[in-house]
Protein backbone atom coordinates (compact mmCIF):
# COMPACT_ATOMS: atom_id res chain seq x y z
CA UNK A 1 0.00 0.00 0.00
CA UNK A 2 0.82 3.47 -0.05
CA UNK A 3 3.53 4.46 2.25
CA UNK A 4 1.60 6.13 5.05
CA UNK A 5 1.87 9.95 6.69
CA UNK A 6 0.71 11.34 9.95
CA UNK A 7 -0.41 15.58 9.79
CA UNK A 8 -1.10 17.24 12.73
CA UNK A 9 -0.25 20.61 14.29
CA UNK A 10 0.78 20.20 17.78
CA UNK A 11 -0.04 22.58 20.78
CA UNK A 12 2.98 24.09 21.58
CA UNK A 13 3.04 24.88 17.93
CA UNK A 14 -0.01 26.66 17.98
CA UNK A 15 0.83 28.70 21.31
CA UNK A 16 4.30 29.48 19.65
CA UNK A 17 2.46 31.31 16.60
CA UNK A 18 -0.42 32.60 18.71
CA UNK A 19 2.71 34.28 21.08
CA UNK A 20 4.72 35.67 18.20
CA UNK A 21 1.07 36.84 16.50
CA UNK A 22 0.83 39.07 20.00
CA UNK A 23 4.44 40.33 19.46
CA UNK A 24 3.51 40.90 16.08
CA UNK A 25 3.40 45.00 14.55
CA UNK A 26 -0.58 44.39 13.65
CA UNK A 27 -1.02 44.29 17.72
CA UNK A 28 1.93 46.99 19.12
CA UNK A 29 -1.37 49.44 18.93
CA UNK A 30 -4.31 49.71 21.17
CA UNK A 31 -7.48 47.76 19.81
CA UNK A 32 -10.23 50.47 18.73
CA UNK A 33 -12.55 48.57 20.91
CA UNK A 34 -11.79 46.51 24.08
CA UNK A 35 -11.43 42.85 23.62
CA UNK A 36 -14.29 40.63 25.35
CA UNK A 37 -12.97 37.67 27.46
CA UNK A 38 -14.09 34.09 27.06
CA UNK A 39 -16.80 33.32 30.05
CA UNK A 40 -14.92 30.51 32.12
CA UNK A 41 -17.39 27.67 32.08
CA UNK A 42 -19.45 27.25 35.74
CA UNK A 43 -17.63 24.97 38.16
CA UNK A 44 -18.92 21.38 37.77
CA UNK A 45 -20.00 21.56 34.20
CA UNK A 46 -18.37 20.20 31.72
CA UNK A 47 -17.73 22.25 28.43
CA UNK A 48 -20.21 20.52 25.65
CA UNK A 49 -18.32 18.20 23.30
CA UNK A 50 -18.02 18.55 19.84
CA UNK A 51 -20.82 16.12 18.45
CA UNK A 52 -18.99 14.20 14.99
CA UNK A 53 -20.61 16.36 12.55
CA UNK A 54 -18.33 19.26 13.93
CA UNK A 55 -15.60 17.03 14.10
CA UNK A 56 -15.73 16.19 10.36
CA UNK A 57 -15.88 19.84 9.15
CA UNK A 58 -13.30 20.40 11.75
CA UNK A 59 -10.76 18.08 9.65
CA UNK A 60 -10.44 20.36 6.69
CA UNK A 61 -11.42 17.30 4.82
CA UNK A 62 -12.37 17.60 0.52
CA UNK A 63 -14.64 14.97 -0.41
CA UNK A 64 -16.38 12.15 1.46
CA UNK A 65 -16.64 11.22 4.71
CA UNK A 66 -18.81 8.60 5.98
CA UNK A 67 -18.77 6.33 9.36
CA UNK A 68 -21.00 4.03 11.46
CA UNK A 69 -20.42 2.51 15.20
CA UNK A 70 -22.89 -0.07 16.82
CA UNK A 71 -22.37 -1.59 19.96
CA UNK A 72 -21.81 -5.67 19.50
CA UNK A 73 -23.65 -6.95 21.92
CA UNK A 74 -27.00 -5.73 20.69
CA UNK A 75 -26.14 -4.90 17.24
CA UNK A 76 -27.92 -1.70 17.92
CA UNK A 77 -26.53 1.04 15.44
CA UNK A 78 -24.75 3.98 17.92
CA UNK A 79 -24.20 6.86 15.55
CA UNK A 80 -23.36 7.47 11.90
CA UNK A 81 -23.05 9.46 9.05
CA UNK A 82 -23.31 8.41 5.58
CA UNK A 83 -22.99 4.88 6.17
CA UNK A 84 -24.99 3.34 3.41
CA UNK A 85 -22.32 5.19 1.07
CA UNK A 86 -20.17 2.78 -1.27
CA UNK A 87 -16.38 4.16 -0.16
CA UNK A 88 -13.00 2.48 -1.33
CA UNK A 89 -11.94 0.46 1.75
CA UNK A 90 -8.74 0.57 0.89
CA UNK A 91 -6.49 -2.49 3.17
CA UNK A 92 -9.65 -2.29 5.07
CA UNK A 93 -11.05 -5.24 2.65
CA UNK A 94 -8.26 -7.24 4.23
CA UNK A 95 -11.17 -7.91 7.29
CA UNK A 96 -13.47 -9.26 4.73
CA UNK A 97 -10.41 -11.28 2.81
CA UNK A 98 -9.28 -12.47 6.31
CA UNK A 99 -12.53 -13.81 7.52
CA UNK A 100 -13.15 -15.13 3.87
CA UNK A 101 -10.32 -17.04 4.31
CA UNK A 102 -10.75 -17.94 7.37
CA UNK A 103 -14.01 -19.33 7.37
CA UNK A 104 -13.51 -21.49 4.06
CA UNK A 105 -9.96 -23.01 4.85
CA UNK A 106 -9.75 -23.31 8.33
CA UNK A 107 -7.39 -21.56 11.02
CA UNK A 108 -5.31 -24.27 11.08
CA UNK A 109 -4.75 -24.81 7.35
CA UNK A 110 -0.99 -24.64 6.20
CA UNK A 111 0.13 -24.03 2.58
CA UNK A 112 3.31 -26.95 1.45
CA UNK A 113 6.16 -26.14 -0.53
CA UNK A 114 7.33 -29.21 -1.75
CA UNK A 115 10.70 -30.81 -3.61
CA UNK A 116 9.44 -34.08 -6.00
CA UNK A 117 11.55 -36.42 -7.46
CA UNK A 118 10.37 -38.68 -10.84
CA UNK A 119 13.96 -40.47 -10.95
CA UNK A 120 16.31 -42.86 -8.69
CA UNK A 121 19.14 -41.87 -6.66
CA UNK A 122 22.47 -43.43 -7.40
CA UNK A 123 25.02 -43.05 -5.57
CA UNK A 124 24.46 -39.27 -4.43
CA UNK A 125 23.26 -38.05 -7.83
CA UNK A 126 19.69 -38.14 -8.67
CA UNK A 127 18.62 -39.54 -12.26
CA UNK A 128 15.43 -37.81 -13.08
CA UNK A 129 13.94 -34.58 -12.50
CA UNK A 130 13.96 -32.42 -9.21
CA UNK A 131 10.79 -30.44 -9.03
CA UNK A 132 9.87 -27.11 -6.58
CA UNK A 133 5.89 -27.18 -6.46
CA UNK A 134 4.56 -23.97 -4.84
CA UNK A 135 1.54 -24.48 -3.07
CA UNK A 136 0.31 -20.69 -2.54
CA UNK A 137 2.75 -20.04 0.45
CA UNK A 138 2.32 -16.62 0.64
CA UNK A 139 5.34 -16.35 3.05
CA UNK A 140 7.37 -18.36 1.74
CA UNK A 141 11.45 -17.04 2.48
CA UNK A 142 14.31 -17.70 1.15
CA UNK A 143 15.55 -19.16 4.67
CA UNK A 144 12.61 -21.72 4.07
CA UNK A 145 14.27 -22.75 0.60
CA UNK A 146 17.49 -23.14 2.20
CA UNK A 147 15.85 -25.87 4.35
CA UNK A 148 14.80 -27.81 1.55
CA UNK A 149 18.31 -27.76 0.29
CA UNK A 150 19.65 -28.97 3.41
CA UNK A 151 16.79 -31.63 3.53
CA UNK A 152 17.56 -32.78 -0.16
CA UNK A 153 21.52 -33.13 0.85
CA UNK A 154 19.99 -35.59 3.39
CA UNK A 155 18.48 -37.79 1.86
CA UNK A 156 22.05 -38.21 0.30
CA UNK A 157 21.57 -36.32 -3.00
CA UNK A 158 24.86 -34.32 -3.98
CA UNK A 159 23.69 -33.66 -7.84
CA UNK A 160 20.86 -34.15 -10.50
CA UNK A 161 21.21 -35.54 -13.95
CA UNK A 162 17.97 -34.67 -15.15
CA UNK A 163 15.67 -31.14 -15.13
CA UNK A 164 15.10 -28.93 -12.35
CA UNK A 165 11.51 -27.81 -12.80
CA UNK A 166 9.49 -25.42 -11.01
CA UNK A 167 5.84 -25.35 -10.85
CA UNK A 168 3.46 -22.66 -9.77
CA UNK A 169 0.08 -23.54 -10.74
CA UNK A 170 -1.82 -23.78 -7.76
CA UNK A 171 -3.12 -20.16 -7.83
CA UNK A 172 -3.97 -18.41 -11.20
CA UNK A 173 -0.96 -15.81 -12.45
CA UNK A 174 -1.50 -12.70 -12.11
CA UNK A 175 1.29 -10.14 -13.46
CA UNK A 176 0.14 -6.79 -11.45
CA UNK A 177 -2.46 -6.58 -8.60
CA UNK A 178 -3.45 -3.14 -9.62
CA UNK A 179 -2.28 -2.31 -13.44
CA UNK A 180 -2.83 1.67 -12.56
CA UNK A 181 0.19 1.68 -9.88
CA UNK A 182 3.97 2.19 -10.68
CA UNK A 183 5.74 -0.11 -12.22
CA UNK A 184 8.26 -0.22 -9.37
CA UNK A 185 6.85 -0.05 -6.25
CA UNK A 186 7.11 -3.48 -4.16
CA UNK A 187 3.51 -3.64 -2.72
CA UNK A 188 1.64 -4.03 -6.30
CA UNK A 189 3.63 -7.62 -7.50
CA UNK A 190 2.73 -10.73 -9.44
CA UNK A 191 1.42 -13.74 -7.80
CA UNK A 192 1.01 -17.29 -8.22
CA UNK A 193 1.55 -20.37 -6.66
CA UNK A 194 5.02 -19.95 -6.32
CA UNK A 195 5.55 -16.91 -4.52
CA UNK A 196 8.77 -15.96 -2.28
CA UNK A 197 9.98 -13.48 -0.40
CA UNK A 198 6.45 -11.39 -0.58
CA UNK A 199 7.83 -11.53 -4.40
CA UNK A 200 9.70 -8.94 -4.25
CA UNK A 201 13.62 -8.52 -5.02
CA UNK A 202 16.31 -6.06 -2.88
CA UNK A 203 17.77 -3.57 -4.79
CA UNK A 204 21.06 -2.12 -3.21
CA UNK A 205 23.23 0.64 -4.64
CA UNK A 206 26.30 2.32 -3.00
CA UNK A 207 28.21 5.29 -4.93
CA UNK A 208 32.45 5.23 -4.14
CA UNK A 209 34.45 7.07 -6.38
CA UNK A 210 32.15 8.81 -8.85
CA UNK A 211 30.61 5.46 -9.61
CA UNK A 212 27.74 2.99 -8.47
CA UNK A 213 27.51 -0.48 -7.71
CA UNK A 214 24.22 -2.16 -7.41
CA UNK A 215 23.12 -5.82 -5.52
CA UNK A 216 20.32 -7.51 -6.30
CA UNK A 217 19.32 -10.32 -4.39
CA UNK A 218 16.49 -12.43 -2.29
CA UNK A 219 17.59 -11.30 1.43
CA UNK A 220 16.34 -12.32 4.60
CA UNK A 221 18.08 -11.92 7.77
CA UNK A 222 19.82 -14.84 7.48
CA UNK A 223 21.57 -15.24 3.77
CA UNK A 224 21.47 -12.52 0.72
CA UNK A 225 21.87 -15.20 -2.39
CA UNK A 226 22.31 -13.06 -5.00
CA UNK A 227 19.77 -12.59 -8.07
CA UNK A 228 20.22 -12.54 -12.14
CA UNK A 229 16.49 -12.75 -13.03
CA UNK A 230 16.01 -8.98 -12.08
CA UNK A 231 19.33 -6.73 -13.16
CA UNK A 232 19.81 -2.92 -13.00
CA UNK A 233 21.39 -0.53 -14.62
CA UNK A 234 22.01 2.90 -14.10
CA UNK A 235 20.28 5.27 -16.98
CA UNK A 236 21.50 8.77 -17.81
CA UNK A 237 17.64 10.72 -17.77
CA UNK A 238 15.74 12.98 -15.37
CA UNK A 239 12.63 10.54 -15.72
CA UNK A 240 11.02 8.42 -14.64
CA UNK A 241 13.06 7.55 -12.07
CA UNK A 242 12.83 3.89 -12.38
CA UNK A 243 12.56 2.18 -16.07
CA UNK A 244 10.63 -1.79 -16.24
CA UNK A 245 11.21 -4.25 -19.30
CA UNK A 246 11.06 -7.78 -19.87
CA UNK A 247 13.05 -9.84 -22.09
CA UNK A 248 13.07 -13.89 -21.89
CA UNK A 249 11.95 -14.20 -18.04
CA UNK A 250 14.28 -11.46 -17.08
CA UNK A 251 12.99 -8.76 -15.13
CA UNK A 252 15.11 -5.67 -16.17
CA UNK A 253 15.03 -2.38 -14.39
CA UNK A 254 16.78 0.65 -15.20
CA UNK A 255 16.95 3.51 -12.68
CA UNK A 256 17.77 7.26 -13.10
CA UNK A 257 21.64 8.23 -12.18
CA UNK A 258 20.20 11.84 -10.57
CA UNK A 259 17.69 9.78 -8.21
CA UNK A 260 20.34 7.93 -6.20
CA UNK A 261 22.53 10.22 -4.11
CA UNK A 262 25.11 8.39 -2.20
CA UNK A 263 23.25 5.13 -1.83
CA UNK A 264 20.16 3.28 -0.08
CA UNK A 265 18.34 0.59 -0.88
CA UNK A 266 14.28 -0.44 -1.40
CA UNK A 267 12.91 -3.37 -2.89
CA UNK A 268 11.33 -4.36 -6.35
CA UNK A 269 8.59 -6.47 -7.12
CA UNK A 270 9.14 -9.90 -8.76
CA UNK A 271 7.07 -10.46 -12.44
CA UNK A 272 8.74 -13.98 -13.29
CA UNK A 273 7.81 -15.91 -9.90
CA UNK A 274 8.74 -19.51 -10.66
CA UNK A 275 12.39 -17.84 -12.19
CA UNK A 276 13.05 -16.13 -9.47
CA UNK A 277 12.13 -18.74 -6.73
CA UNK A 278 14.05 -21.46 -9.10
CA UNK A 279 17.53 -19.33 -9.21
CA UNK A 280 17.27 -18.78 -5.53
CA UNK A 281 16.61 -22.54 -5.01
CA UNK A 282 19.31 -23.31 -7.15
CA UNK A 283 22.13 -21.00 -5.82
CA UNK A 284 21.21 -21.53 -2.37
CA UNK A 285 21.47 -25.90 -2.99
CA UNK A 286 25.08 -24.73 -4.36
CA UNK A 287 25.94 -23.50 -1.19
CA UNK A 288 24.65 -26.83 0.61
CA UNK A 289 26.86 -28.45 -1.88
CA UNK A 290 24.24 -29.66 -4.01
CA UNK A 291 24.09 -29.22 -7.78
CA UNK A 292 21.25 -28.03 -9.41
CA UNK A 293 20.49 -27.36 -13.48
CA UNK A 294 19.00 -23.89 -14.27
CA UNK A 295 15.81 -23.91 -13.32
CA UNK A 296 12.78 -24.39 -16.11
CA UNK A 297 9.37 -23.49 -15.55
CA UNK A 298 6.85 -26.67 -15.60
CA UNK A 299 3.15 -25.40 -16.91
CA UNK A 300 1.82 -28.90 -15.81
CA UNK A 301 1.51 -30.09 -12.86
CA UNK A 302 5.02 -32.88 -12.60
CA UNK A 303 4.08 -36.35 -10.97
CA UNK A 304 6.84 -37.97 -8.48
CA UNK A 305 6.93 -38.60 -5.01
CA UNK A 306 8.10 -36.03 -2.52
CA UNK A 307 11.48 -35.68 -1.02
CA UNK A 308 11.28 -32.79 0.86
CA UNK A 309 8.36 -30.58 2.27
CA UNK A 310 8.04 -27.39 3.67
CA UNK A 311 4.86 -26.26 5.60
CA UNK A 312 3.96 -22.75 6.42
CA UNK A 313 2.60 -21.37 9.59
CA UNK A 314 -1.31 -22.01 10.38
CA UNK A 315 -3.16 -19.90 8.32
CA UNK A 316 -4.63 -17.86 11.71
CA UNK A 317 -0.92 -16.49 12.06
CA UNK A 318 -0.78 -15.68 8.41
CA UNK A 319 -3.46 -13.65 8.55
CA UNK A 320 -2.64 -11.84 11.69
CA UNK A 321 0.77 -11.11 10.40
CA UNK A 322 -1.61 -9.94 6.99
CA UNK A 323 -3.60 -7.24 8.92
CA UNK A 324 -0.76 -6.21 10.91
CA UNK A 325 1.58 -5.50 8.01
CA UNK A 326 -0.48 -5.15 5.32
CA UNK A 327 1.12 -6.94 2.86
CA UNK A 328 -0.77 -7.30 -0.60
CA UNK A 329 0.41 -10.47 -1.99
CA UNK A 330 -0.40 -12.26 1.10
CA UNK A 331 -4.37 -11.36 0.43
CA UNK A 332 -4.70 -12.37 -2.99
CA UNK A 333 -2.72 -15.50 -1.59
CA UNK A 334 -5.06 -16.37 0.64
CA UNK A 335 -8.63 -14.98 -0.99
CA UNK A 336 -7.47 -17.02 -4.29
CA UNK A 337 -6.81 -20.15 -1.96
CA UNK A 338 -10.45 -19.89 -0.63
CA UNK A 339 -11.86 -19.66 -3.66
CA UNK A 340 -10.15 -22.66 -5.04
CA UNK A 341 -11.10 -24.53 -2.52
CA UNK A 342 -14.77 -23.23 -2.70
CA UNK A 343 -15.10 -23.53 -6.43
CA UNK A 344 -12.30 -26.00 -7.89
CA UNK A 345 -10.62 -23.33 -9.67
CA UNK A 346 -10.11 -19.57 -9.85
CA UNK A 347 -9.22 -17.89 -13.65
CA UNK A 348 -7.71 -14.58 -12.12
CA UNK A 349 -7.32 -12.57 -8.82
CA UNK A 350 -10.32 -9.98 -10.37
CA UNK A 351 -12.68 -13.69 -10.62
CA UNK A 352 -11.71 -14.40 -7.09
CA UNK A 353 -12.73 -10.91 -5.62
CA UNK A 354 -16.27 -11.48 -7.32
CA UNK A 355 -16.58 -14.47 -5.71
CA UNK A 356 -15.81 -13.05 -1.83
CA UNK A 357 -18.29 -10.51 -2.61
CA UNK A 358 -20.75 -12.65 -3.24
CA UNK A 359 -19.57 -14.79 -0.39
CA UNK A 360 -19.93 -11.52 1.91
CA UNK A 361 -23.42 -10.95 0.67
CA UNK A 362 -24.74 -14.65 1.57
CA UNK A 363 -22.87 -14.66 4.90
CA UNK A 364 -23.00 -10.93 6.24
CA UNK A 365 -26.15 -9.26 4.20
CA UNK A 366 -23.78 -6.70 2.49
CA UNK A 367 -23.84 -4.86 -0.57
CA UNK A 368 -19.46 -4.89 -1.20
CA UNK A 369 -18.24 -5.27 -4.50
CA UNK A 370 -13.94 -5.94 -4.53
CA UNK A 371 -12.14 -6.14 -7.41
CA UNK A 372 -9.25 -7.70 -5.38
CA UNK A 373 -8.18 -9.36 -2.14
CA UNK A 374 -6.06 -6.56 -0.82
CA UNK A 375 -8.02 -3.32 -1.13
CA UNK A 376 -4.79 -1.61 -3.65
CA UNK A 377 -7.21 -1.04 -6.32
CA UNK A 378 -9.64 1.94 -5.93
CA UNK A 379 -12.42 0.33 -7.50
CA UNK A 380 -13.57 -1.62 -4.73
CA UNK A 381 -16.74 -0.64 -2.75
CA UNK A 382 -17.69 -1.21 0.75
CA UNK A 383 -20.44 0.90 3.17
CA UNK A 384 -19.64 1.69 6.50
CA UNK A 385 -22.96 -0.37 7.54
CA UNK A 386 -21.97 -3.20 5.93
CA UNK A 387 -18.55 -3.49 7.39
CA UNK A 388 -19.86 -2.62 11.32
CA UNK A 389 -22.65 -5.51 10.44
CA UNK A 390 -20.08 -7.47 9.50
CA UNK A 391 -17.78 -6.77 12.40
CA UNK A 392 -20.06 -7.51 14.70
CA UNK A 393 -20.99 -11.16 13.29
CA UNK A 394 -17.28 -11.90 13.57
CA UNK A 395 -16.75 -10.54 16.88
CA UNK A 396 -17.83 -13.64 18.97
CA UNK A 397 -15.60 -15.45 16.71
CA UNK A 398 -12.25 -13.97 18.36
CA UNK A 399 -11.40 -12.57 14.95
CA UNK A 400 -10.91 -9.19 16.87
CA UNK A 401 -7.70 -10.88 18.32
CA UNK A 402 -6.17 -11.04 14.72
CA UNK A 403 -6.63 -7.17 14.55
CA UNK A 404 -3.74 -4.86 14.81
CA UNK A 405 -3.40 -2.65 18.25
CA UNK A 406 -4.16 0.92 17.00
CA UNK A 407 -2.92 3.53 19.94
CA UNK A 408 -5.12 6.14 21.22
CA UNK A 409 -3.78 10.02 20.26
CA UNK A 410 -4.60 12.74 22.03
CA UNK A 411 -5.78 16.12 20.04
CA UNK A 412 -2.39 16.59 19.50
CA UNK A 413 -1.82 13.60 18.07
CA UNK A 414 0.13 12.74 20.30
CA UNK A 415 -0.15 9.07 21.82
CA UNK A 416 -1.90 8.67 25.48
CA UNK A 417 0.07 6.59 27.51
CA UNK A 418 -1.81 3.62 29.15
CA UNK A 419 -5.12 4.96 27.28
CA UNK A 420 -8.02 3.84 28.96
CA UNK A 421 -9.64 2.98 25.45
CA UNK A 422 -8.49 -0.05 23.44
CA UNK A 423 -8.43 -0.74 20.09
CA UNK A 424 -7.75 -3.27 17.63
CA UNK A 425 -8.56 -2.77 14.18
CA UNK A 426 -7.47 -2.59 10.13
CA UNK A 427 -5.68 0.85 8.88
CA UNK A 428 -6.29 1.52 4.94
CA UNK A 429 -4.83 3.82 3.10
CA UNK A 430 -4.09 5.09 -0.27
CA UNK A 431 -3.85 8.42 -2.08
CA UNK A 432 -7.09 10.29 -0.84
CA UNK A 433 -8.23 7.26 0.97
CA UNK A 434 -8.33 6.33 4.43
CA UNK A 435 -9.87 3.75 6.51
CA UNK A 436 -10.12 2.35 9.67
CA UNK A 437 -12.19 -0.74 11.11
CA UNK A 438 -12.29 -2.32 13.94
CA UNK A 439 -13.01 -2.43 17.67
CA UNK A 440 -13.10 0.17 20.51
CA UNK A 441 -13.53 -1.57 24.14
CA UNK A 442 -14.13 1.27 26.89
CA UNK A 443 -12.87 0.74 30.35
CA UNK A 444 -16.27 -1.20 31.84
CA UNK A 445 -15.54 -3.56 29.32
CA UNK A 446 -18.06 -2.53 26.73
CA UNK A 447 -17.11 -3.01 23.20
CA UNK A 448 -18.00 -1.38 19.51
CA UNK A 449 -18.04 -2.25 16.33
CA UNK A 450 -16.84 0.93 14.19
CA UNK A 451 -15.85 1.55 10.33
CA UNK A 452 -14.32 5.35 8.95
CA UNK A 453 -13.70 6.07 5.36
CA UNK A 454 -12.75 9.27 3.51
CA UNK A 455 -12.06 9.70 0.04
CA UNK A 456 -11.73 12.34 -2.38
CA UNK A 457 -12.25 10.19 -5.49
CA UNK A 458 -11.79 13.04 -8.27
CA UNK A 459 -8.57 13.88 -6.56
CA UNK A 460 -7.19 10.67 -6.54
CA UNK A 461 -8.13 10.19 -10.05
CA UNK A 462 -6.38 13.01 -11.23
CA UNK A 463 -3.42 11.92 -10.27
CA UNK A 464 -0.92 11.40 -13.30
CA UNK A 465 0.34 7.44 -12.84
CA UNK A 466 4.11 8.15 -12.27
CA UNK A 467 2.89 10.52 -9.53
CA UNK A 468 1.41 8.11 -7.72
CA UNK A 469 3.60 6.76 -4.91
CA UNK A 470 4.04 10.08 -3.66
CA UNK A 471 1.22 12.51 -5.49
CA UNK A 472 1.61 16.09 -3.94
CA UNK A 473 -1.42 16.83 -1.23
CA UNK A 474 -1.71 13.28 0.06
CA UNK A 475 1.00 13.56 2.58
CA UNK A 476 -1.78 16.42 4.42
CA UNK A 477 -4.96 15.14 3.49
CA UNK A 478 -4.80 11.18 4.94
CA UNK A 479 -2.70 12.59 7.63
CA UNK A 480 -6.37 14.53 8.45
CA UNK A 481 -8.37 11.69 7.67
CA UNK A 482 -6.13 9.94 10.45
CA UNK A 483 -6.51 12.90 13.17
CA UNK A 484 -10.74 12.99 11.92
CA UNK A 485 -10.16 8.72 13.19
CA UNK A 486 -8.83 9.62 16.29
CA UNK A 487 -11.55 12.66 17.00
CA UNK A 488 -14.20 10.08 16.50
CA UNK A 489 -12.58 7.06 18.62
CA UNK A 490 -12.45 9.48 21.39
CA UNK A 491 -15.78 11.04 21.14
CA UNK A 492 -17.67 7.18 20.96
CA UNK A 493 -15.03 5.88 24.02
CA UNK A 494 -16.38 8.96 26.15
CA UNK A 495 -20.15 9.40 24.62
CA UNK A 496 -20.54 5.39 24.13
CA UNK A 497 -18.26 3.61 26.47
CA UNK A 498 -20.47 3.34 29.55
Amino acid sequence: MAQKFIYYFSRRALLGLLAAGLASPGLAKAPNSSLRPVARPKAGVKPRRPNADQLVEAAGLTGTAAFAVADVSSGKLLESRGATALMPPASVAKVITGLYALQTLGSEHVFRTSLYTNGVVEGDVLKGDLILVGGGDPVLSSDDLSQLASDLKARGIRGVKGRFLVYGKALPFVERIDDAQPDHVGYNPSVSGMILNFNRVHFEWRRASGRYSLKMDARTRRIQPAVASATMVVADRGAPVYGYRQSGGIDQWSVARGALGGGGARWLPVRNPEVYAGEVFRTIARSHGVLVPKAQVSKTRPAGKVVAQHSSPPLSVIVRDMLKFSTNVTAEAVGMAATVARKGQVSSHKSSAREMSQWAARKYGTKAKFVDHSGLGDSSRVTAQDMVTTLVAAHGSGFGELLKSIPMRNADNKIIPNSPLKVRAKTGTLNFVSGLGGYLTAPGGRTQAFAIFTADVPRRKSIPKSDREKPRGAKTWNGRSKKLQQALLRRWGAVYGS
